[in-house]
């Protein structure tokens, strides 16, 4: 069922509980987006058709009940030959579960419970709906504290059903009304009765008749008395306990009249005026109690009792007999009749007393033989089940068989847990039942291998694996989509504790990645040796030529991922790769000659221009002291103009350009002069600055020292430009 879609919209999350009529799931809502609560009615149920249309009136019926105290019916649907009852999700624990954590309760807590129980069936008897099947199991208490009950309707329909079926009465015989185990019709106050357990279980801590077989305890509701709540636990007020003892009568007439009178009860039980006011008492004996009987004296019919100590009457003698025997003894003995009188007495007196004999010594014989050894039950809870059935037949006790199993993730497996008997001396021979541990519930995986891993995390998770218990190891695949589940371990229909254990899925992250190389810029070679470093491959072909304003062999674009986003390893990329200046280009050298600012002084020159190539590309930089020539060659593309700029002594001095159709045309106006800002003087010989002044000074070309030049910068390169 789980992962189930009912009705289009409710989708079955996972299995939350169940009983022996249906199961129970927590399912999600689509439509109304909410969690909700889906009874499933159990297979064997789904053909009987007077049972199937029985359970839906009354689950209808159950839906219009509306109160805080019972769980909402939602909807009632069919699928298929699944039958289903939508209700209200309460997010919480159910009293059972309470009682066996935490019992006895508070006597505040459980008249708080009960009074909420109370008023719910109030509500549902004034709506003519009897639930026949309260007990803690049906009570649900939520996480802010309040109390639902729940399976109204489903119970009336079971034990309808199944009484006019096979006679049997169905339900939970610990919790039943003396009416309810007679199979007589249960009405409102076995409702009130099985509330009254419940009660009793919360503030003892115990349940008030318990047996070795259902008929036992059956049997004990119709006959033996009400051990009473104090007696248990003496902290019971007297108020809760007369409230139980009224509820537990035997006798319907002597209960509540209904719940809403047993409601006002509880309201009150706890006031000071109310706590230690006088037990309740009812004349005469609850009506099914066992007592003892008078015997029946044969032949008197049954009005006339025997009375303790009397003889029994003498046996009648036949009248014909009689004169035929004194006749013979007329004959035989003419004694006197004085002497026959105290014979017959004598008669009577030894017959008596051999039966008395007689029946002594059976009796003798018959006690000895019932006389057996009482023991005590040895407390074996926290053995083994094999060392604790070896206890139990040292004590020679004998394991009541089958004994219970069942989960407890607490307790080791096949440890006991409870016993049905302890702290207490029984016959030799007689039986004890045990519950055995099954250890934790284990859950078995299915084959999760090709789901995505969202969907098996949920299902995990629904089976009740904690997030740390799920991993997920991610790794390339070529074959996969991202997020698919490659392996798992342990494998499929492995049996798990999800508390304990850790499940490990092999998740694909898809094809693995590398991150793409920058290749705009690079030359070539750098682009190959780039791609084959990130795991990723360039072929010749692969390598598509372009003209340019870019040096050739430098690399313009890349395709199809761009510089930092991931790529498929082993994908194949391609580049586009300058093949030199496109044919329409045009080449033109500007021919400047430059000044320095004033003759004989020395000006830090630089140059820069603006082509189709790049924008303020510098050309020269170096220090002048007399005019120079300085060439510099541009590129221009149709409908461009190249611009050279010239900076002196770090400021603007001239600014010159060519268009591409004056390049074209030939237009050449020859070299281009930025002359100096001011007159140079006439140079004055001195001893300082004649060549004779210093010997071991050496002219330069241009009349200057070489340690001159030196200092503002080196002559001109072959093409013009400084290096």
């Amino acid at each position: 069922m789980i992962g189930r879609e009912l009705g289009g919209r409710y989708e079955i999350l996972t299995r939350i509980g169940g009983g022996g009529m249906a199961l129970v799931y927590k399912a999600h809502d689509l439509l109304l987006s909410r969690n909700v609560a889906v009874k499933v009615l159990r297979q064997q149920y789904v053909h009987d058709e007077e049972f199937i249309r029985r359970f839906r009136r009354e689950a209808q019926s159950a839906a219009a009940l509306s109160h805080p105290n019972v769980v909402s019916i939602y909807d009632v649907g069919q699928e298929e030959e699944i039958h289903y009852i939508v209700m209200e999700c309460v997010d919480g624990q159910n009293l059972n579960e309470v009682i066996q954590e935490r019992a006895p309760l508070q006597a505040d807590e459980a008249v708080r419970i009960a009074a909420q129980i109370a008023d719910a069936l109030d509500h549902a008897h004034q709506n003519h709906i009897i639930h026949r099947d309260i007990k803690p199991h049906n009570i649900l208490i939520g996480k802010n504290g309040r109390v639902k009950v729940t399976d109204f309707g489903i119970a009336r329909a079971v034990t309808s059903s199944t009484i006019t079926q096979t006679g049997s009465v169905i339900g939970s015989v610990h919790y039943f009304s003396p009416e309810h185990a007679k199979g007589v019709s249960a009405g409102e106050k076995s409702d009130i009765y099985s509330l009254g357990i419940v009660l009793y279980q919360m503030v003892t801590g115990k349940l008030p008749f318990l047996g070795e077989s259902p008929i036992s305890v059956a049997l004990k509701h119709l006959q033996e008395p009400l051990e009473d709540p104090r007696t248990v636990n003496p902290l019971v007020p007297q108020s809760v306990e007369n409230i139980i003892i009224k509820a537990l009568r035997k006798n319907p007439s002597e209960r509540y009249r209904s719940a809403g009178e047993m409601l006002e009860d509880l309201e009150t039980a706890l006031s000071p005026a109310r706590r230690n006011e006088p037990k309740l008492q009812f004349g005469g004996g609850d009506f099914d109690e066992t007592r003892v009987m008078p015997a029946i004296r044969p032949g008197l019919g049954l009005k006339e009792p025997v009375r303790a100590g009397a003889e029994p009457p003498p046996l009648p003698e036949d009248g014909q007999a009689t004169a035929r025997q004194e006749a013979v003894d007329e004959e035989q003995d003419e004694e006197p009749a004085r002497r026959r009188g105290w014979v017959k007495p004598l008669v009577i007196v030894l017959s008596t007393l051999a039966v008395l004999a007689v029946v002594y010594g059976v009796f003798r014989l018959v006690s000895g033989s019932l006389d057996v050894a009482e023991v005590d039950v040895p407390y074996v809870v926290g053995m083994t089940e094999t060392d604790a059935k070896a206890a139990l037949e040292a004590k020679g006790l004998l394991l009541e068989e089958p004994s219970i199993r069942a989960f407890k993730p607490d307790v080791p497996k096949d440890q006991v847990f409870a016993q049905s008997k302890s702290n207490m001396r029984v016959k030799t021979g007689s039986r004890v039942r045990l519950s055995i541990s099954d250890g934790p519930e284990l859950k078995q995986l299915g084959d999760y291998k090709g789901q995505k891993a969202s969907d098996v995390v949920a299902a995990l998770r629904a089976l009740g694996f904690p997030e740390g218990s799920i991993r997920l190891n991610e790794v390339a695949d070529d074959s996969a989509e991202p997020g698919v589940v490659l392996s798992q371990e342990p494998g499929a229909n492995s049996q798990l504790d999800p508390l304990v254990d850790t499940v490990t899925l092999t998740v694909s992250k898809g094809p693995e990645t590398v991150k793409m190389p920058d290749l705009v810029g690079k030359t070539t070679e750098e682009a190959r040796k780039l791609i084959a470093d990130a795991g990723l491959q360039l072929r010749e072909d692969n390598i598509v030529k372009e003209g340019s304003y870019r040096p050739e062999g430098e690399v313009l674009s890349q395709f199809p991922y761009d510089a930092g986003s991931p790529a498929r390893k082993g994908e194949q990329v391609s580049i586009t790769v300058s093949s030199g200046l496109p044919k329409d280009a045009l080449e033109y050298t500007f021919d400047l000659l430059i000044s320095p600012a004033r003759a004989g002084k020395a000006s830090e020159i630089r140059i820069v221009y603006t082509d189709a190539t790049g924008k303020d590309i510098e050309a020269h930089k170096r220090a002048i002291k007399d005019t120079r020539s300085f060439p510099v060659k541009v590129v221009l593309a149709p409908n461009t103009e190249a611009f050279v700029s010239v900076y002196r002594d770090g400021q603007l001095a001239d600014t010159f350009s060519r268009t591409y159709d004056e390049v074209k045309s030939g237009a050449d106006s020859g070299p281009t002069t930025v002359p100096g800002s001011e007159p140079s003087p006439p140079p004055v010989a001195s001893p300082e600055t004649s060549p004779s002044a210093d010997p071991n000074a050496a002219a330069s070309p241009d009349g200057q020292s070489d340690g001159q030049e030196t200092a503002f910068g080196s002559g001109d390169g072959e093409d013009g430009h400084d290096d």
